[in-house]
């Protein structure tokens, strides 16, 4: 499995890369010298999105698709997950609620 992620740096610019693991990454972008050049001197970064991909020929092209994105649709994207995230969250915690009683 790969994985397109999309980091939020310090100075308010995003990354966009792949991976086969983003916690890595992410702490590779943080602090270590294996971290791209561009987020060295941005950090610290902020994941702000991943999305699975089956080959790393898929994911390459979904990154090629992402940069061409403008900023606020990039950003936009994003608040979709969230938004999306929060709400499978609450589904589940009602559904948890709901098998206790």
């Amino acid at each position: 499995m790969y994985y397109l992620y999309i980091l939020s740096c310090s100075d308010g610019t995003l990354y966009i890369g792949i991976t086969t693991d983003v916690i890595r990454r992410v702490k590779e972008h943080n602090s270590s010298p294996r971290g791209a050049k561009y987020t060295k001197a941005r950090r610290p970064l902020v994941l702000l999105y991943q999305k699975k991909y089956k080959t790393r020929s898929s994911a390459s092209k979904a990154e090629y698709a992402y940069k061409q994105l403008s900023r606020e649709q990039k950003l936009l994207l994003v608040e979709k997950s969230l938004l999306k995230k929060k709400k499978q969250y609450e589904g589940n915690k009602k559904s948890r609620i709901c098998k206790r009683y």
